[in-house]
């Protein structure tokens, strides 16, 4: 999820022995492949083309191709392209192998200091307004863990309807975790809140985690 020696072992083995490497960002992953020494061809598979591409990779896969789908950060398919491509090969009764990895929701849990024995995973929340408060209050009796995948940009604005929604509850902002300005804000949503609202920016992509409802 950024830290470029978070990725394992038999990942770098996969990465290394396929025929092809399906990447949502060719850059950021010929970078990886780089830092590492692996020499391999890439293609793009995103969300603009991941139909087209579907229809390309499945037929390389028929013919005994072997193909490692890559997403720019994270485990691929967990608020990232791919449904489709694994929806058609299951279909196809393609052997498909899982890669254990990192995952934004995973790490941010294990440092959240909040009960995570269950959780319900939220990913991006809509980005209009109105279908946004209608899921945001959808949730307001989940006595789950609520976790949430957002952009700097939308991250006050999300916060500030779950609190007008489910009121002012624990949570944690983790903000470019692994990287070198990782960063973990913990407290009341209106704490968190507050300390941005102080900062002139707000960089990096931003998990958040929400405590249940418990009354």
């Amino acid at each position: 999820i950024g830290n470029r020696e978070d990725i394992t072992l038999r990942a770098l083995n996969i990465l290394r022995e396929v025929e092809l490497v399906a990447a949502e960002d060719t850059r950021k992953s010929g970078n990886l492949l780089a830092h590492y020494g692996i020499k391999n061809r890439l293609i793009s598979f995103h969300e603009h083309n991941e139909k087209k591409r579907t229809t390309e990779m499945i037929g390389k896969l028929l013919k005994g191709i072997s193909i490692a789908l890559v997403s720019n950060a994270g485990t691929p398919l967990v608020s990232d392209p791919g449904y489709r491509l694994i929806e058609a090969a299951v279909a196809n009764k393609i052997k498909v192998t899982p890669i254990p990895g990192v995952s934004a929701a995973t790490a941010a849990m294990s440092v959240s200091g909040l009960p995570t024995d269950s959780f319900v995973f939220v990913g991006f929340a809509p980005k209009k307004k109105a279908k946004r408060l209608k899921v945001l209050t959808g949730l307001s009796a989940e006595p789950r863990l609520l976790i949430f995948y957002e952009s700097p940009r939308r991250i006050l604005s999300l916060m500030e309807d779950i609190i007008s929604c489910m009121g002012n509850r624990n949570a944690m902002l983790a903000r470019e975790m692994t990287k070198l300005h990782e960063e973990f804000l913990r407290g009341r949503l209106t704490e968190i809140v507050k300390s941005l609202q102080t900062r002139t920016g707000i960089k990096g992509e931003c998990t958040l985690l929400v405590a249940g409802e418990t009354e």
